[in-house]
């Protein structure tokens, strides 16, 4: 499944990838967690209703990767990283618990599965650093391969470490010097012919999407988790408990409804297994 062929319109499809890139869509994992995570009100309570079922959600952990021929392989997110439910600990691996794992939704293994390896990656593209997503940036520690992280993201994930504001969604680990931060400002980043950065605060301050321009099946825009589900897209429905900026949500909800009209775009929501498992994954590549 490719995008649809819907009318486009405004500048938003100038920036298009050159003849010969690829895209792989990786599934390295599954969770499992309770709704009220993610959709406003989920599981709510009322006085005729004091004890409503409390639904649980199955999710993907996704990431990205684009053979790119100027740029070479750049990779969108990184995933849990490796042994992430010893890693990150109780309460933490009960709550977001992995099921369904085979050793084959490892990251390294994944991007194997598109005939390339991991130690390959020239660049990586970070939509935000919460555990779930920049867990594998433990295979760029001691490297050159610039992070792509938009400022204020970095600032407010290691002031949250730091101060332990936020520590939790966002830990040590995953916050060390020995990777080569690359800091990109504003709210909108031409990163490569063909690759768009937006700046989508509201889940975090510094949550960017990734729009991606291919000649055959489109536009594709994958918004990591600015929408954790379809629901939060389509329904409008903002975030639950994992919510922080709402009044920011709201503003970067309207500027993603607007580039996926004007693009008509394949939306990948950061964890949607209903909407990632319509469209095919490595070692299918989408051009």
């Amino acid at each position: 499944m490719s995008a649809s062929t819907g009318t486009k319109f405004g500048l938003d499809n100038v920036n298009q990838a050159p003849e010969g890139t690829k895209m792989w869509l990786l599934h390295c994992g599954n969770l499992e967690a309770d709704d009220g995570f993610f959709l406003r009100g989920g599981g709510t309570s009322t006085l005729s209703n004091p004890n409503p079922p409390h639904a649980r959600r199955k999710l993907v952990v996704i990431s990205v990767l684009i053979e790119h021929p100027t740029e070479g392989l750049i990779l969108f997110e990184t995933g849990t990283g490796k042994d992430y439910p010893e890693v990150w600990g109780a309460p933490l691996n009960d709550i977001f618990a992995q099921v369904d794992y085979s050793p084959e939704q490892e990251l390294t293994a994944q991007i194997a599965k598109t005939g390339h390896d991991i130690k390959d990656v020239k660049a990586v593209i970070m939509g935000h650093l919460h555990l779930d997503h920049a867990g594998g940036l433990e295979h760029f520690r001691g490297t050159e391969v610039p992070i792509y992280v938009h400022e204020a993201e970095l600032k407010h994930a290691f002031y949250s470490v730091a101060s332990k504001s936020d520590l939790g969604v966002y830990l040590p680990k995953d916050l060390t010097f020995d990777v080569n931060w690359t800091p990109f400002h504003g709210d909108f980043l031409e990163l490569a012919p063909g690759i768009n950065i937006r700046h989508a605060p509201g889940h975090t301050p510094g949550l960017c999407i990734m729009q991606v321009n291919l000649r055959e099946s489109g536009t594709w825009i994958f918004t990591t988790d600015q929408y954790h589900v379809e629901e939060n897209f389509y329904a409008s429905v903002p975030q639950g408990w994992l919510a922080r900026d709402h009044d920011d949500w709201v503003r970067s909800h309207q500027m993603i409804k607007g580039l996926q009209k004007r693009t008509n775009g394949t939306m990948v929501f950061g964890h949607c297994a209903k909407t990632f498992f319509k469209y095919q994954s490595a070692p299918h590549a989408y051009s």
